[in-house]
């Protein structure tokens, strides 16, 4: 399926936790949007990996996303290393979307940058025409998408834009809560981590108000990019 934006993240949750609102604001503008988690989160301490592919099920369909799939990389071991990359690159061109969006360039969890780097590489390559890939045994054709964006993750980074997405956001911690095992649940007995402190939901919302301010409106959600923003119309950036 062709896709208007793909999201590549790291580990299950990262794409609702960073860009929820995003996405589901542009679905109901009537984008197809899907998701490719490149692990299954297996190394997570709470919950397991099987509880996480259900778990990023319910999440789609809180969302309404068109795809959500998973590339099975090494949790915690993946490399932006060729083998990697053609894996990423396969996905790229099998859904030919115009733009991607993918994990933060320096974050908390080591995998968070490394899936940035990865995922930025992988699409430069995914439109040279000499890197060849097949899918169900069928040669694919080069696709580069017009836009790379980095969603902003645990630590802050200043963003080099905002959006508004203030009548999404009851939908973005909607499918938040599809992941049950991950975030805080006074009932659970494994151990805390960073995530499941109850403190982890503040500071989303706190960093949710925060970039929503800075644009005049209720919430917002960031991104970094890294080229120029090219537009037609200087009030487009109103």
């Amino acid at each position: 399926m062709k896709l208007d934006i793909l999201v590549l993240a790291a580990h299950p949750d990262d794409a609702e936790i960073s860009c929820g609102a995003t996405i589901a604001k542009h679905i109901a503008l009537g984008k197809k949007i899907g998701v490719v988690d490149l692990t299954r989160g297996e190394l997570g301490t709470r919950g397991t990996a099987e509880i996480r592919d259900l778990e990023a099920k319910a999440s789609a369909k809180v969302l309404g996303l068109s795809v959500r799939e998973n590339l099975g990389l090494r949790d915690g071991f993946f490399q932006n290393s060729e083998e990697d990359q053609l894996k990423v690159v396969t996905t790229i061109r099998k859904h030919q979307p115009e733009i991607v969006l993918t994990n933060a360039v320096h974050d908390r969890h080591p995998d968070h940058g490394r899936a940035s780097e990865l995922v930025y590489h992988a699409t430069f390559l995914s439109g040279l025409a000499k890197v060849e890939t097949k899918l169900d045994g069928k040669a694919q054709l080069p696709w580069r998408p017009k836009s790379v964006y980095h969603f902003i993750q645990s630590l802050y980074i200043n963003p080099d834009f905002v959006i508004d997405v203030s009548d999404f956001w009851e939908k973005k911690m909607e499918s938040l809560r599809a992941y049950k095992s991950q975030f805080y649940d006074p009932q659970s007995k494994e151990p805390e981590t960073f995530i499941s402190n109850p403190g982890f939901m503040k500071l989303i919302e706190t960093r949710g108000h925060e970039l929503g301010y800075t644009i005049g409106a209720r919430y917002g959600e960031g991104f970094t990019v890294r080229r120029h923003i090219g537009v037609n119309d200087i009030f487009d950036l109103i």
